[in-house]
């Protein structure tokens, strides 16, 4: 009886990391070595993110009870999940990284806000800038239209200002 409990607290603690993650990613890591596995470890080694190898079994049960029975069929093999309760671009990119790296991990399917992805979204997202690049381009975005009116009206002061002083000679030539 205990193994039962054991294995339900197992459970319950995936489905609370995927009710929780902003990024799920399933992954097959068959062909890797104990020092890759442990290099690609420690680049996910940052705030909000957990790189485990799980058993099937107990992810079937987590995915049953969060609604995600349409994955099951894709996490056939070993699996290493990653969850990252924070940003999910950052860690999607480490792993298209390592693969372009090592070529040997295969993701199989992702959850991102509760969304199935398909590997190639989680690429998709993976190639999107860091995120303090996209919040330098909304700044400059937002900055853009202040900047133009500051300078459209700056040029129409100063094209007054040569009116002026255009009519101020002619004055003074006549």
């Amino acid at each position: 009886m205990p193994n039962i409990e054991k294995k339900q607290k197992v459970v319950q603690e995936i489905q609370q990391k995927i009710e929780d993650a902003t990024l799920v990613v399933f992954t097959d890591y068959r062909g890797l070595n104990v020092q890759e596995m442990t290099s690609l470890r420690e680049k996910l080694r940052v705030p909000g993110v957990e790189f485990k190898v799980l058993k099937n079994t107990m992810i079937e049960f987590a995915l049953k009870n969060t609604n995600h029975e349409e994955i099951i069929p894709s996490i056939f093999g070993p699996n290493a999940v990653l969850f990252s309760s924070e940003d999910p671009v950052a860690p999607a990119k480490t792993i298209y990284d390592f693969i372009k790296q090592y070529k040997k991990l295969e993701v199989k399917v992702g959850i991102l806000e509760g969304k199935v992805l398909e590997p190639e979204k989680i690429k998709a997202l993976a190639d999107l800038p860091p995120r303090e690049v996209l919040l330098g381009q909304l700044a400059g975005t937002m900055q853009a239209p202040i900047t133009s009116l500051v300078y459209v009206l700056n040029a129409n002061l100063t094209g007054l200002v040569r009116v002026i002083d255009q009519v101020r000679q002619q004055k003074e030539a006549s």
